[in-house]
């Protein structure tokens, strides 16, 4: 018998919309929706997914959170169409007007103008260079990238100006950009991540179905390592007693792949995310969602997250500590993590006038 409870959408992470916290907000479709980059799930229940303009001024976040190792995130979408059930960013879409259920994949905001709103930041006296943090936020390699190449003119801007990136994706679209990525890394201005959560095709098909899958990732990571790019692994979210056990093999694979460097990070279960996290254990995991639950409550002193800046990314407890034992076991094992890169901030220069015509 088929479980009531499973996705109706194929293809997407969740099948829930929840309202939004924020009831006041709410989103008319007009003459922005980007009608020409819209296209369908190719499956028997589809969900189309539409894109709107994004009239920011800014394209730089500012990080004031002391427990996040950046100062700037460059994010060009909003939204994000991988569709992975416990991404963190999903109730940002409530600020929206969204719900952070399935319009977080379906209905995405573009930020068309990013790359020329990077180079006024660049200009402006104020601008202090540092590292800036691609994905900071939603994947800036999602599936609308492949036509709108909004990240991929923002590296050449960040390449010209000399100003550092580092780089996180859970999507091989990182390779087309390689030209652009390996004179940065010439230059010591950028490093480079994949996102692996599980080795489980199927898992990922079910969790995150529109990322790249487990070998497409570990293949980007050797063709990103013989560009001699700095690459490395972030084994993203742990989930305790779903995808814990996999850390040591997910970092042996990277590694004999060219991985130089790795980070992991608990899942982190923020307002309603929680119910959508769960609904899908109950679709997904039936007889295994109270023991993971658990696990998690167990290291969160009895909740499903922490909130609060300096807290939320730790984690204690004898699960807590299994894991990161695991981790940094498993990281000497492999010869992971031996050296620190330090990208530098000393090459950039304004007004580089059209160095770029290569590109």
């Amino acid at each position: 018998m088929q479980n009531s409870n499973k996705n109706k959408y194929r293809g997407r992470g969740t099948g829930e919309n929840p309202p939004n916290r924020f009831e006041k907000f709410h989103v008319e479709e007009t003459e922005d929706i980007y009608d020409e980059h819209s296209y369908e799930d190719d499956s028997e229940r589809k969900i189309e997914t539409v894109f709107y303009k994004d009239h920011s001024k800014t394209v730089i976040s500012k990080n004031n959170s002391s427990d996040i190792p950046f100062d700037y995130s460059f994010n060009p979408y909003r939204g994000c169409e991988h569709g992975c059930v416990y991404c963190y960013a999903r109730p940002t879409h409530e600020f929206l007007g969204f719900s952070l259920g399935i319009d977080f994949e379906t209905k995405i905001m573009i930020k068309e103008n990013g790359a020329e709103l990077l180079r006024l930041e660049f200009e402006k006296k104020s601008y202090v260079p540092k590292l800036i943090m691609f994905s900071g936020d939603t994947d800036c390699y999602q599936p609308i990238e492949k036509k709108l190449e909004i990240t991929r003119k923002a590296l050449k801007v960040c390449l010209e100006y000399r100003n550092p990136v580092s780089i996180i994706t859970k999507n091989s679209l990182i390779l087309r950009d390689i030209d652009i990525l390996r004179e940065m890394a010439k230059m010591n201005l950028v490093t480079t991540m994949l996102s692996i959560t599980s080795l489980d095709k199927i898992l990922i098909s079910k969790m995150e179905p529109r990322t790249a899958t487990p070998e497409r990732k570990l293949n980007t990571i050797q063709k990103l390592s013989e560009a001699e790019i700095p690459v490395g692994v972030n084994i993203a979210p742990v989930i305790s007693g779903l995808t814990d056990g996999e850390i040591p093999e997910i970092l042996r694979q990277s590694a004999k792949r060219g991985a130089t460097y790795a980070s992991y990070i608990l899942l982190r279960l923020p307002l309603s995310l929680k119910e959508i996290f769960i609904k899908w254990l109950e679709a997904e995991f039936p007889d295994r969602k109270e023991k993971i639950l658990n696990k998690i409550r167990e290291m969160r002193d009895g909740k499903l997250n922490e909130s609060e800046i300096g807290k939320r990314f730790k984690s204690k407890g004898q699960q807590a500590e299994a894991i990161r034992n695991l981790f940094y076991i498993s990281c000497r094992k492999y010869n992971l993590n031996q050296r620190n890169i330090d990208l530098t901030t000393s090459l950039f220069k304004r007004h580089p006038g059209n160095q770029l015509e290569m590109f």
